[in-house]
């Protein structure tokens, strides 16, 4: 999966759009136990997420693969569904 658009959600949220179409949320909040995400339980340095296409990265170091994420986000929907909704 390659990771086309990416926000930052509350609560430890991200919300994601896949290059295949499916949109889905992952939640970060069983990583924040690892001391290299330990600096995101600051929501305001959780926001500054970005997106490497292949991965998702924050300034502390922090980062997911976009394999991690495929395996244990929760699909809720398409772009063409969201698009008609």
């Amino acid at each position: 999966m390659t990771i086309t658009e990416l926000q930052a959600q509350p609560n430890w949220m991200l919300s994601i759009v896949a290059d295949d179409g499916r949109v889905g949320r992952f939640d970060v909040t069983p990583y924040l136990q690892y001391e290299a995400f330990q600096p995101l339980r600051d929501q305001t340095e959780f926001v500054k997420v970005a997106n490497g296409g292949y991965f998702v990265e924050w300034n502390c170091g922090a980062d997911l693969s976009a394999d991690t994420i495929e395996a244990q986000w929760q699909v809720v929907g398409t772009v063409a569904q969201q698009k008609t909704a």
